[in-house]
Formats: C-alpha cells, sequence, structure tokens
C-alpha cells in the first residue's frame, strides 16, 4: 500500500467502541484497584516485564525489564518498587516519568500464557537505604522506581497462544538473524561488527548488576 492512499481511520472514541461493540462485563469487573493475593503471587513468579511511559510531548517509549523472579518488590496492596539495573544511561523511562508520571507495566512468567497488567503514577528514588536493600552480587540499583496502583487485572493467553511464545518449535536458530553487534555497526558505520560484538559480550560478562 503507498504511504499516500492510506485508508480513512477512526478519530473518536464514540465510533471505536460502536465499531468493537459493548465490552464484558466481565472484562470490567476484573479490573481492581489493589494488588490481590493472584495478583501478588504472579509478581512474586515473574523475571520479566515491559514498562511503558509517555513523555509530556505524547511520545510513547516502551522497555524491557528483567531479573530474578520476584525482583518486583510489592510493597502492600498498593505500591511496588522496582530496582533499576545498570543500561545504557539512556533514561528514556525516567525522564518520561519526571513529565508524565501515568505508567504501563505488563508481567510475563515463564510457562503461562496469561499476562499481568498493573498501570499506575511512578516516581523515581535514589534513597540509599531502598537501593542497598535491592542489591545483587554486591551491587545496588543506581535508582528505583515506585509505583501507586491505580489499575491490576489479568489478561487473557489469547496473543500468547497465537503466537506460541513458550513454545522451543518457533524459536529460531540464532545464527540466522544478525548479531547485535552487527547491527549497530551497520547502523552507525562505526567500528566493526567484531570490535561490537566483544564490547557486547564483556558487558553482558561483567555489567549485568
Amino acid at each position: 500500500m503507498d504511504s499516500h492512499d492510506l485508508p480513512p481511520t477512526i478519530t473518536d472514541s464514540e465510533t471505536l467502541r460502536q465499531h468493537y461493540g459493548a465490552i464484558s462485563g466481565l472484562a470490567e469487573k476484573k479490573v481492581l484497584n489493589f494488588l490481590d493475593p493472584h495478583a501478588r503471587n504472579f509478581i512474586a513468579l515473574s523475571p520479566f516485564h515491559v514498562l511503558a511511559t509517555a513523555g509530556g510531548d505524547g511520545t510513547a517509549d516502551a522497555t524491557p525489564r528483567g531479573d530474578a523472579p520476584g525482583f518486583v518488590q510489592v510493597i502492600d496492596d498498593r505500591r511496588l518498587l522496582v530496582p533499576d539495573r545498570i543500561g545504557n544511561n539512556r533514561i528514556d523511562s525516567f525522564r518520561n516519568i519526571m513529565a508524565h508520571p501515568g505508567i504501563g507495566l505488563l508481567f510475563f512468567v515463564p510457562g503461562v500464557d496469561e499476562t499481568l497488567r498493573v498501570n499506575g503514577r511512578a516516581s523515581v528514588t535514589t534513597d540509599p537505604a531502598i537501593l542497598e536493600a535491592h542489591a545483587v552480587q554486591g551491587k545496588a540499583p543506581r535508582a528505583a522506581m515506585l509505583v501507586e496502583v491505580d489499575e491490576v487485572f489479568f489478561h487473557c493467553g489469547k496473543a500468547l497462544k497465537r503466537s506460541r511464545l513458550w513454545s522451543p518449535e518457533v524459536q529460531i536458530e540464532r545464527s540466522t538473524f544478525p548479531t547485535l553487534g552487527r547491527i549497530i555497526a551497520d547502523q552507525t558505520r562505526v567500528g566493526t561488527a567484531e570490535e561490537a560484538d566483544k564490547r557486547l559480550e564483556e558487558s553482558y560478562r561483567t555489567r549485568l548488576y
């Protein structure tokens, strides 16, 4: 399809609702404003989530966050704490939170097709006592994200079932896709793929925490 021949789009929520029809009663009722025992248990088992944020200008960002299962601390029924491990210092998510505290979290548990969605408002802390309490291998995170929970609900597993995300049969042979070093070298024209891959391997080996 030519970019100049884009189809008409829906531009208001009322038309969108009419197109899809009424939301089911169960879908509405399942949304909680607190972390019940099932949500708490899922977060304790989860080694990975996606964090979605939006900047003051409306631009959006989504970033993967992972660590050992249970790395996200449930403080109480309405609050979470997420340590921020060492990265590339882009701090896209945290800069967005400074401008717009609303966030979304999507938690995954390997082998479970259902996911957990948590929406709320975030802030960033560098309190030494909090950071030291979440140290791994003797290294404390540089900051942590505090989340005030507004909405909590489980999402059905249709997307993961359709994608067969956890099925070994759909995994590609890694050698069929370029290494990140090759991609970075091609995109930036800085150095060689071999040099970039060596730096990445060293980072994976020594700078996970």
